[in-house]
């Protein structure tokens, strides 16, 4: 799986909180989707949906309520479920999934210049397939990170309308994920 190639289809990916948002997930052109929100009851019910649709799925790991922040954890999830990739904020989560050869997306909150500094510092050390940086409505930071690490940028986070979408994009982005619904049909 090449994310780059997959976020140059699909540069607004639905992130799905809840089961409200899994049908209109699912009826969205995006081929790949983000469940950013779920518990042990409900995920692999959700994954398995989506599957089912032909989408490609990564779950945020760190936020599947019930599930142990651990690589038993995630092999858990392996067992379980089908996704294709996990999004997470732990490093050490991200070496286990890239030692196992699972498509692993790093989360960052960048909040000062000491974060910034050390999202690249954790991007080139743990070589993630791809980040995802939050808020994702600062173009600024977000040029910076795209010069500086080699790996797909994707935003997210206060996505509230088309125009933060464009700036993310022309900022450097190759993808913008959210949960606005009416944002995924751009």
């Amino acid at each position: 799986m090449n994310i780059r190639e997959i976020l140059e289809r699909n540069p607004v990916i639905p992130a799905i909180k809840n089961k409200e948002n899994l049908k209109e997930a699912i009826d969205s052109n995006s081929e790949i989707i983000f469940v950013i929100m779920s518990n042990l009851i409900n995920i692999d019910e959700i994954v398995s949906e989506l599957k089912q649709k032909g989408k490609i799925v990564f779950v945020h790991i760190d936020m599947v309520d019930g599930l142990s922040n651990s690589s038993y954890g995630i092999e858990y999830l392996i067992n379980r479920t089908k996704f294709d990739g996990i999004i997470t904020t732990k490093h050490n989560i991200v070496s286990f999934a890239n030692k196992n050869k699972i498509p692993v997306i790093q989360r960052f909150f960048i909040l000062d210049s000491f974060s910034f500094k050390n999202t690249v510092l954790h991007i080139r050390e743990n070589k993630p397939s791809a980040v995802e940086i939050l808020p994702g409505v600062m173009p600024k930071v977000i040029k910076r990170i795209c010069n500086l690490v080699n790996v797909p940028v994707i935003t997210g986070g206060l996505i509230d309308d088309k125009e933060d979408v464009i700036n993310a994009l022309m900022a450097g982005a190759e993808g913008v994920s959210t949960t606005k619904s009416e944002l995924w049909k751009i």
